[in-house]
């Protein structure tokens, strides 16, 4: 796991543009972290990495929001809401999944054992000076071959705590 310290919210913004430079279309980020952590933040900074124009707002109460302009589409769920996986499915996660975005899910660790093992999941912590601390985990083959190349990107906010 690769563990950063962000001051910021804009370093925040920073360490989401660099994970977007090496995204694809069809990755997976599970964003997780407790109320207030920076999930949608990241989200913004991520988004914006991509070239989305609009505003990323927390689709806490849609669900799903699907932006299309930018070096390809983003997906951004929000699964905050949900009761039962079930509902997950109901959603069509796998087809969402399928759709050739970038898709990021918030709260995406509560549903990690329904989703594909190829994902990357980003932690975001408060700690008690009030800074973010960002952990990185590559799940499958698909981030794992780029874990690497996300150290290098993010060196300047590495933590060695």
């Amino acid at each position: 796991m690769i563990r950063l310290r962000t001051k910021s919210v804009d370093d925040t913004c920073a360490v989401a543009f660099e994970l977007a430079a090496v995204s694809r279309a069809g990755d997976l980020l599970l964003l997780a972290g407790d109320l207030g952590a920076g999930k949608t933040v990241f989200a913004q900074g991520f988004g914006r990495a991509l070239g989305v124009v609009e505003p990323i707002t927390s689709p806490t109460f849609t669900l799903v929001r699907t932006y299309d302009e930018g070096r390809f589409p983003l997906i951004h769920i929000d699964v905050y809401r949900l009761d039962h996986l079930q509902e997950l499915m109901d959603l069509g996660i796998m087809e969402l999944l399928d759709a050739g975005a970038v898709t990021l899910i918030e709260w995406g660790d509560v549903v990690a054992v329904s989703l594909p093992p190829d994902f990357l999941e980003v932690r975001l912590e408060i700690s008690a000076d009030d800074e973010r601390v960002v952990g990185i985990r590559a799940v499958g083959a698909g981030w794992s071959a780029r874990i690497e190349a996300i150290r290098r990107a993010c060196g300047r906010w590495v933590s060695e705590g």
